[in-house]
């Protein structure tokens, strides 16, 4: 690790959704957490530091080849499973955990190391500045649509609205709907299958054959039918046979078609369509 202890032992996040804030001052409240999205816990803003997470460790396993899922056990925050894709080209951690520490670095090391931090969304940004730290800085692409809900703003950022490979076969471009600046990375796997890395934009339900689309998940926020009709032509474009949240749950195959068929069937229920059924 390039980082020493001391500053990864002081690192700052918020306890409720595990995005970091590094040592400055903090504020009465996250700005996550405060915004209609996430939600403050009633008994008040909570923050944690690295150091006080000591005991956790990050649990690093194949998805698939060529991609590997990363958790911090026990939870931490919202609870995410970041995703590196491995390519010869570098590798790109796609959603942050919220915790590191050296085993972590040396696991990811032992994997090729990152040549490049993106999160799909501003709840997934974890301790992204020091897991760049940790590999020489690597970029941290953030959205600018979001850049409002960056708390920790470090030189190793990049600010970007254009899709585009963030290494050759790792295409990403923002689809908007859950934040504005919402991204999606897609990448083709070993078989020779599109693979999507979706964030909240497109949520697997648990059969893994149906996807939802939601504003905000823990508050049951809709979209509009238009920004759902947006945003499913947007990912169907792309090609895909697989689709992974920021979690673990996943559509194991035909996601394109999956896409399409769950955001006709939303569209028609916020449209009034079946009304008469309820």
């Amino acid at each position: 690790m390039t980082i020493g202890p001391e500053l990864v032992d002081t690192h700052a996040l918020c306890a409720r959704c595990g995005v970091e804030y590094g040592t400055a001052p903090l504020p009465d409240k996250c700005v996550l957490c405060a915004d209609e999205r996430e939600w403050v816990p009633r008994s008040g803003q909570e923050w944690t530091t690295v150091g006080e997470l000591a005991g956790h460790r990050v649990e690093v396993g194949e998805l698939e080849p060529g991609l590997i899922g990363l958790a911090a056990q026990p939870a931490v925050g919202i609870g995410q499973t970041a995703k590196l894709v491995r390519t010869e080209a570098g590798n790109v951690l796609f959603d942050v955990p919220p915790f590191i520490d050296h085993a972590t670095v040396e696991a990811l090391t032992g994997l090729g190391g990152i040549a490049a931090v993106i999160a799909s969304h501003p709840h997934m940004y974890g301790v992204q500045s020091l897991y760049s730290r940790a590999f020489d800085d690597a970029p941290i692409l953030v959205a600018r649509a979001d850049l409002d809900f960056l708390p920790l703003r470090v030189p190793a950022v990049q600010l970007w609205e254009t899709a585009h490979d963030v290494v050759p076969g790792v295409w990403v471009e923002q689809v908007g709907g859950h934040f504005p600046g919402s991204t999606v990375a897609r990448y083709t796997a070993p078989d020779g299958k599109g693979v999507l890395l979706a964030g909240d934009a497109v949520f697997p339900n648990d059969d893994g054959q149906s996807v939802s689309f939601m504003r905000s998940y823990p508050n049951l926020i809709p979209l509009s039918a238009a920004v759902v009709r947006r945003l499913a032509d947007q990912v169907t474009g792309l090609e895909i046979d697989r689709l992974y949240n920021n979690f673990r749950a996943r559509v194991p195959e035909r996601a394109g078609e999956v896409v399409e068929l769950s955001a006709r069937r939303y569209i028609e229920w916020v449209s009034g369509t079946h009304d008469h059924r309820t």
